[in-house]
């Protein structure tokens, strides 16, 4: 959730530029950017939980593992929902205006909000995640270490 606020700043921001107005079309994009970033740092996260457990990995040794990981699932979700909404911003004719404060705000969120997640998510992870072990080890075991995808 830490890096839910910073996205929703780099949504804003269009619209404080004056590329956008602040409606209930904006509101809807902000909602869906909000799942998405969250999904994000879930990813992240659970998958840091999960090394620590399994393989009893340090705090900083988890998050690392899980960004080597995870980050080609962000991105990929990042780059469909960005060129997904990229119709809703160049569209014209009825309700274009619409569409285009829906999209505006999802495309320049998305965007921002990875960024932070990439970032945020991790440092605040090392910070913030209970310091106890798995009784089974005190360091990770280069054997157990996940097998990083092709």
């Amino acid at each position: 959730m830490m890096a839910v606020p910073l996205s929703i700043f780099g949504a804003i921001v269009p619209l404080n530029v004056g590329l956008g107005t602040l409606n209930i079309y904006t509101q809807v994009g902000l909602i869906t950017l909000i799942g998405l970033i969250t999904k994000h740092g879930i990813l992240l996260v659970e998958f840091a939980n999960q090394q620590r457990e399994m393989h009893g990995m340090r705090r900083r040794d988890a998050i690392i593992a899980s960004a080597k990981v995870r980050l080609r699932p962000i991105l990929m979700t990042t780059a469909a929902m960005a060129l997904g909404v990229v119709p809703l911003i160049i569209s014209s004719g009825a309700g274009a205006a619409a569409r285009y404060s829906m999209g505006l705000v999802i495309f320049t969120g998305i965007l921002v909000g990875t960024m932070f997640t990439l970032f945020v998510v991790p440092m605040f992870y090392t910070f913030i995640a209970s310091k106890d072990l798995p009784h089974h080890a005190e360091k990770p075991d280069p054997k157990l270490m996940p097998v990083m995808p092709d």
